[in-house]
């Protein structure tokens, strides 16, 4: 009988993708990880809001990604993303290639009995339109 001999390959294991210092955790919250797929050249989730942070990974694909107040960027597969949720809009998370599907995780800090996706009235878009930059 042979024993396996210990293995440090753990030591050089991680890699880190992102680090952030969420601005606050919902009350009661809870943690939510989620997989979404959009189709080739699906424009995404309308403009809407997060309870709190959510912290993404692109599995496959690229996504269009914009939040209040930053210009619009492309994430790629293997590239992390993450946004304070809150009052902060999340205007685009749509598939930026026409030729194959975008897949990617969310792990989201939600708020007990709110849904984790809220679309922003187009009263809201409009009153905060100076917020949004261009690209």
């Amino acid at each position: 009988m042979t024993h396996a001999t210990k293995s440090d390959v753990w030591k050089t294991a991680v890699t880190v993708l992102q680090e952030a210092h969420p601005p606050f955790f919902p009350p009661g919250g809870h943690v939510m990880t989620v997989v979404v797929e959009y189709p080739p050249g699906d424009p995404g989730a309308p403009p809407h809001w997060h309870p709190g942070p959510a912290f993404g990974y692109v599995v496959e694909g690229e996504m269009v990604f914009e939040l209040e107040g930053e210009p619009p960027r492309v994430v790629k597969a293997g590239e992390a993303f993450w946004e304070p949720g809150g009052d902060v809009i999340h205007y685009q998370d749509g598939n930026h290639r026409t030729d194959r599907r975008l897949k990617f995780t969310v792990t989201m800090f939600c708020e007990e009995g709110k849904p984790m996706l809220t679309p922003v009235p187009a009263e809201e878009l409009a009153k905060r339109a100076d917020r949004r930059r261009s690209g």
